[in-house]
């Protein structure tokens, strides 16, 4: 019989070594999310509900090429959140997904940059990549759990792992796709290393980088039922109440704000670089 590998085992002297040595960063990194996390939310919170409306509607319809339908869409879904009395939980979700997306984005483009310029970073990365898209979403809810407890922080950390693939790679296909004649011409110009990035290959593959950009958006959104099993809140709290009591007209009502978030995110991402 073959004897059974202890790699359960090893995964947890290994999450007890970095609990102990690094408990102190562990703290910081959570202070700073938190700190991040919440300031979104206050912000929002402040703000009155009829003037984010406003600026929704407003920005759809300036990134749609002034379709005043796409403006009236987002306006009437955003005002349907505050008729069914979900504006503060849709607040906290778009808060969430806010924080989340920036520090995925913060990690990801970089090191999407840094694999279009180099095959070793490139072939290294890959696996990696791989495997957090394979990954079962509920999985990435364990390590956030064992070192940043239950809260907005572990749900922050989960949703930042499960949304930042798609940027890292698009960033890479885009900068990659790039003609060569094109980086032919601004070598012969003499640019260096840092212009040709800034004024040839980034905004070359900006629409690339965009898609990367949105769908990373709509997955920190889809992680946000997930995370609330681990005591995140917001919309997907909502749900996971509706789930657990049967409330259908809740869990609906719920499920339905999310999907408006969504749809509004989607259509400014989406458009963005088309205005």
């Amino acid at each position: 019989m073959i004897p059974k590998l202890p790699i359960g085992d090893g995964v947890e002297i290994l999450v007890d070594f970095i609990d102990d040595s690094f408990g102190w960063l562990l703290d910081a990194i959570s202070s700073v999310l938190d700190l991040l996390v919440n300031g979104f939310q206050d912000v929002l919170l402040i703000i009155p509900p009829a003037l984010i409306i406003l600026f929704f509607a407003l920005a759809a319809y300036l990134v749609t090429r002034r379709d005043i339908r796409s403006a009236a869409l987002s306006g009437l879904g955003l005002f349907l959140i505050l008729d069914l009395e979900l504006w503060p939980e849709a607040m906290t979700t778009l808060a969430l997904v806010i924080a989340s997306t920036i520090v995925a984005l913060l990690i990801g483009i970089p090191l999407g940059i840094l694999a279009s310029g180099n095959d070793t970073i490139d072939a290294l990365l890959k696996p990696i990549l791989d495997f957090m898209q394979t990954m079962p979403s509920f999985v990435y809810l364990i390590p956030a759990v064992i070192f940043f407890g239950l809260g907005n922080v572990p749900g922050m950390i989960a949703t930042v792992i499960f949304a930042m693939p798609p940027a890292m790679r698009l960033t890479n296909l885009g900068i990659r796709q790039i003609p060569r004649e094109l980086i032919e011409v601004a070598d012969s110009f003499g640019t260096t290393g840092w212009q040709k990035l800034v004024k040839v290959q980034l905004p070359v593959a900006l629409p690339t980088i965009m898609a990367g950009i949105n769908q990373s958006i709509m997955l920190a959104l889809s992680m946000t039922v997930i995370a609330s099993m681990i005591g995140a809140g917001g919309l997907g709290l909502n749900v996971l109440k509706g789930i657990q009591r049967v409330d259908i007209g809740g869990g609906f009502e719920a499920g339905l704000a999310i999907v408006i978030v969504a749809i509004v995110l989607d259509r400014l991402t989406q458009n963005l670089v088309k205005s």
